[in-house]
């Protein structure tokens, strides 16, 4: 089995000249394959049936791989058996049809109500612990990923009217309302920011060096903040952008408004937080649906 393996791995160096790296991630995928076929009895590639593939794929399931590991090594086959076939080598194409398991996405992690009041419940006096606040007040209030908070410029704040204007992903800029706390923090920076920030910089957030505070530096007070405030965990930007999408999509129950609030193209990544209130929803469908309510009076006599 050692020979048409590295046929096609020269096939990928010379003909379609992949990178070192992607001929060592074929390799070694092809490799633990092989490994596994030795294993169940099979010395031949030209064998591997799908449902020897299934089996594989179930074996690497119960060995701890993903759903996107898997479905990398399945890449591997089917494009191995491609050259398998080209160079008459195996007689059909055993991964063709055959899936990877879905991988379940990843849910973000939220606080709730009453860790974020204790974390923004404080009175500073530190110039910069005062600009600290303002910054995470605004991304709680508001739903700012790090990146647009960092690229503020005082020109975007319209205190008064109580709102933001930001830069987002695809240069696409939205109008954002800024509650009531956030503008507090943001006039309190504001009063104290000329004694740090030079004349004619435009940066909301500066540092203490006067120039705009960088995203680093902004995610590292975030994490020193958290721990000052006796946070039981680790805190960082996103953390109190999914909390505000989740603590709107608690109260409201309106998924396009928090869309657009957060600035997402695809109402499929808003819908990540609908997870947090299922069970207030679970609750709803069972108090409301007319197939989920249970009769009242006894089982029935029809039921088993």
């Amino acid at each position: 089995m050692a020979a048409p393996l590295s046929g096609f791995i020269r096939h990928l160096q010379s003909e379609k000249r992949h990178s070192a790296r992607t001929c060592d991630n074929y390799q070694r995928d092809l490799q633990r394959l092989a490994l596994w076929l030795t294993g169940v009895g099979c010395d031949c590639w030209a064998d591997l049936s799908s449902h020897d593939v299934r089996r594989y794929v179930a074996h690497l399931s119960k060995g701890g791989l993903g759903g996107r590991s898997i479905a990398r090594h399945l890449s591997s086959i089917r494009r191995f058996y491609q050259y398998l076939l080209r160079e008459g080598l195996a007689r059909d194409n055993p991964a063709l049809d055959i899936r990877a398991p879905k991988t379940g996405r990843r849910l973000p992690k939220v606080a709730d109500v009453d860790q974020i009041n204790q974390l923004l419940e404080v009175n500073p006096d530190d110039p910069l612990e005062v600009r600290d606040l303002a910054m995470f007040e605004l991304m709680y209030s508001s739903g700012l990923r790090l990146a647009e908070l960092a690229g503020l410029d005082l020109l975007s704040l319209d205190l008064k009217g109580r709102e933001v204007r930001v830069l987002g992903k695809g240069n696409k800029e939205r109008i954002l309302p800024v509650g009531g706390k956030a503008v507090t923090a943001l006039n309190n920076w504001l009063a104290m920011r000329s004694s740090v920030a030079p004349e004619g910089e435009p940066a909301v957030f500066v540092s203490q060096r006067g120039d705009r505070l960088s995203r680093r530096s902004i995610q590292a007070r975030l994490a020193r903040w958290g721990v000052l405030q006796g946070a039981d965990q680790r805190l960082h930007p996103h953390l109190l952008r999914h909390s505000f999408a989740s603590h709107m999509l608690e109260s409201s129950g309106d998924l396009r408004a928090v869309q657009e609030l957060l600035g997402h193209a695809d109402i499929a990544t808003t819908q990540v937080y609908t997870h947090l209130d299922f069970q207030h929803l679970a609750r709803v469908y069972d108090q409301s649906h007319p197939r989920a309510r249970r009769r009242r009076g006894g089982s029935g006599s029809g039921e088993s």
